[in-house]
């Protein structure tokens, strides 16, 4: 089932600035916040340097220039995470699709390389790997979607079968030729399958109930608009 959103509708699904999952998800690991806390320490003693230096008259807007490089540490996951729904929400033309998990699998992907020297000298070549979930979701359309996740515990629960929702996007009114989507909802789990969170779950969740009902023994593309 595919069924087209209004532009209201898709903004507030997809927002255009971070949300708390969102931001929590750019934030990183502490090592991603000692960097940019490490940026921030600098960004101020550089332009307290220049001023010293030049004896800048411009006061105001050094004083501005020093906030935002103080507070780099701050607000650059919420800059990072709104480029991110800015890439989702230039596509002109979105729906809802509810299809199936046709297939899983578990793959290993190379995330990283680190050098090494072991105990007889010699350099080693050490390889990140990490375990992927690999999900295609599809209908009987022959439409299908692949995509991988980080593995997580959780993830067991998921089986061939079972109904899969998420928002596409496209740039053809039709919605014929899809080049993006979010993350994935699977309604009997209650669970959400993704990487970023792109979706606001509440806007996500209404439209979903406001379809769940008209979904059982339909055609696959039923097609219906989705307004607020």
């Amino acid at each position: 089932m595919l069924v087209p959103l209004t532009r209201q509708k898709f903004e507030q699904v997809i927002p255009l600035i971070a949300t708390g999952p969102q931001y929590k998800y750019c934030w990183g690991k502490f090592s991603n916040f000692i960097q940019r806390l490490l940026v921030s320490v600098v960004a101020v003693v550089a332009i307290l340097i220049v001023k010293t230096v030049f004896r800048l008259e411009f006061g105001a807007i050094v004083f501005v220039l020093g906030v935002v490089g103080a507070f780099y540490w701050l607000w650059y996951p919420v800059f990072q995470a709104s480029l991110r729904n800015v890439k989702c929400r230039r596509y002109k033309y979105s729906g809802f699709y509810r299809g199936r998990i046709l297939d899983w699998w578990i793959t290993d992907k190379l995330v990283g390389k680190q050098e090494t020297v072991n105990s007889k000298g010699e350099l080693v070549i050490v390889e990140n790997r990490e375990k992927r979930l690999n999900l295609e979701i599809g209908d009987e359309t022959g439409f299908s979607i692949e995509f991988d996740v980080p593995l997580r515990p959780f993830h067991k629960v998921i089986a061939r079968g079972q109904s899969a929702e998420m928002v596409v996007m496209s740039n053809r009114a039709d919605l014929s030729e899809i080049v993006e989507f979010s993350d994935v909802y699977i309604p009997s789990r209650d669970l959400w399958v993704s990487d970023y969170p792109y979706v606001r779950q509440d806007f996500f969740n209404e439209v979903s109930r406001r379809l769940r009902p008209d979904q059982q023994d339909r055609q696959p593309r039923r097609r219906r608009r989705v307004d607020d």
